[in-house]
């Protein structure tokens, strides 16, 4: 296997959905971080939170690693909502381009997704039950993705779709539906896959040749289970520690990544381990927390990548 494997902000509690999640830990410190354990790159996090142009480039060459994806999220059924955000989508692309034309070994990939709905990220893997997509709908989400991935594509980068709980895209079902109505890849995301009902191991059998991005999470499911019946939507699964260090949950990791390993899977593997930090934990303490994890995280991979 050719895969280089990355971090991730949210692994360090860094979301962009929290304008102030950043206080969890400084981007230098989270680089220092991962490159001590060996990571070789990281995933973009909130967009400006490694920097732009100049300073994003040399902060990776500081700590030598690479960009290898983004999260770009758009309300793809709505078209009125999707226009209105692609500055958003722009925004991000020129932040690809900053850290391209340091001529890396391996390019990011844009990680496009769904916006999804409040009823949808409120009841994460029942999306289908409590708020189903209308055919129009479906239709719009494939045609305002292939046209985010054309201005992607003419950015000079591959796109990605993930897949993800308390989106229109979460079930593995509604995965078969987008994978048939568009020529955009797949990033697979175990945990998501998780909570959605679905089998990582299964699901690089069904998808394996559209996967072209891998982001890893394990997954305590009898954590997650319990959050879900308590009716928690994905803050709380976040805020759980639903996510844990490989090995602490049940996520088959040998099992899926010798399946891609068979695929010949020739791409960015990132590990997101996603966690907020809870209002009673101290800072100093969960940034030693998510340090040891990503120490571990990274051993677990050693015989991939």
């Amino acid at each position: 296997m050719k895969a280089t494997v990355a971090g991730a902000p949210v692994s360090y509690g860094v979301f962009e959905m929290t304008p102030d999640g950043a206080a969890t830990v400084s981007a230098d410190e989270m680089l220092t971080s991962l490159a001590d354990a060996g990571y070789g790159g990281v995933d973009l996090g909130p967009v400006g939170f490694l920097g732009r142009g100049a300073q994003l480039r040399a902060r990776l060459a500081t700590h030598g690693l690479e960009l290898a994806g983004g999260w770009v999220q758009l309300p793809l059924s709505d078209t009125e909502g999707f226009e209105a955000s692609l500055p958003s989508l722009r925004d991000a692309l020129r932040v690809f381009s900053d850290a391209a034309a340091a001529g890396p070994d391996r390019l990011p990939l844009p990680t496009l997704a769904d916006d999804g709905s409040l009823a949808r990220r409120a009841h994460p893997g029942r999306g289908a039950e409590v708020d189903p997509l209308s055919v129009d709908a479906w239709e719009r989400l494939i045609a305002n993705t292939e046209r985010a991935a054309g201005m992607i594509r003419s950015a000079g980068f591959e796109p990605t779709f993930h897949h993800h709980a308390g989106t229109f895209v979460e079930s593995p079902e509604e995965v078969d539906w987008f994978l048939a109505g568009t020529d955009v890849d797949l990033t697979l995301d175990t945990g998501h896959l998780l909570i959605a009902g679905g089998d990582p191991v299964d699901a690089v059998t069904r998808w394996g040749h559209r996967i072209n991005h891998l982001h890893l999470k394990d997954v305590d499911r009898r954590e997650l289970q319990r959050v879900l019946a308590a009716g928690g939507g994905m803050s709380d699964v976040w805020m759980s520690g639903s996510f844990v260090a490989f090995g602490d949950g049940d996520l088959e990791l040998d099992r899926v990544m010798s399946a891609m390993d068979e695929r010949g899977f020739d791409g960015w593997i990132i590990v997101e381990q996603d966690v907020l930090n809870a209002p009673d934990i101290a800072i100093d303490a969960f940034r030693r927390a998510r340090s040891a994890d990503q120490r571990i995280n990274r051993e677990a991979l050693r015989a991939w990548a």
